[in-house]
């Protein structure tokens, strides 16, 4: 028993590359192969031979690339977010651009983050971990973009509240949307992080939202993230390390 229980404790994280330029794949599966903890179960070079790779090896963090031939990234991570056999598959989606358009239909496909290729390997093997472990993560430059579009120019933003939420999951909503973690918001609110987290799971259900990431974009969406840009508490990380969005209804 105790042989078994280390095996699964150690068992590495499943990881699928997709990029359609050879280089580029080789040089992720050195990262990836590189930690001792995650594993490359297999390679795809377009959309839609990303999306029968991942049916038949069933990884548990996709690195999804966004233009492709063959069915583009944005594409592919919606058919595998709604493919029932692959419910534990997350995507983090790198690009070598940050527009506006790819962020946004990432996240709405259900990617779980989207970082720029040109981060370094360290911070990909910790974007690979953490979104294993049901955490959302954005470059620190995607998550500035995201609340300049929505504050300047961005389509037109809905009531501050959503329908159904109370003025407190409202609350935890809009903080959620700013970047803080559930310890952030449990100290921020003065509440227990149990309440943080029951909060979180009102707010996947009632929002219909599959993650942390669809959360953040609702709190945009509907005018909870402040008209100020994220200053001293709400600015995201520091260059160079990803900002993350920690959590989910049953994690830490």
């Amino acid at each position: 028993m105790t042989t078994q229980g280390s095996a699964a404790a150690v068992a590495p994280v499943r990881v699928l590359v997709v990029d359609d330029q050879p280089l580029i794949r080789h040089s992720l599966r050195l990262v990836v192969d590189g930690a001792g903890d995650l594993l490359v179960v297999g390679e795809a070079d377009s959309g839609e031979a990303a999306v029968e790779t991942a049916r038949r090896t069933r990884p548990d963090v996709v690195l999804m690339d966004v233009r492709m031939p063959g069915g583009d990234g944005i594409d592919a991570t919606r058919r595998i977010v709604a493919d029932p056999d692959l419910a534990a598959t997350r995507v983090l989606v790198l690009s070598m651009f940050e527009l506006d358009e790819y962020v946004h239909g990432a996240l709405r496909a259900g990617a779980s983050g989207f970082l720029l290729k040109d981060a370094e390997p360290a911070s990909l093997v910790d974007a690979v971990r953490r979104t294993h472990a049901g955490e959302s993560l954005f470059a620190p430059a995607i998550l500035t973009r995201m609340v300049a579009h929505y504050l300047d120019g961005g389509p037109s933003r809905a009531s501050a509240t959503p329908p159904g939420l109370t003025s407190r999951e409202a609350e935890v909503l809009a903080l959620v949307g700013r970047g803080l973690s559930n310890q952030e918001i449990a100290q921020r609110l003065t509440i227990s992080m149990g309440t943080v987290k029951t909060h979180i799971g009102n707010l996947l259900a009632k929002l219909a939202a599959r993650d942390r990431a669809q959360l953040v974009i609702a709190a945009f969406e509907h005018g909870l993230v402040g008209t100020d840009r994220p200053g001293r508490t709400d600015r995201p990380d520091p260059p160079g390390r990803p900002t993350r969005i920690a959590g989910r209804a049953s994690g830490s």
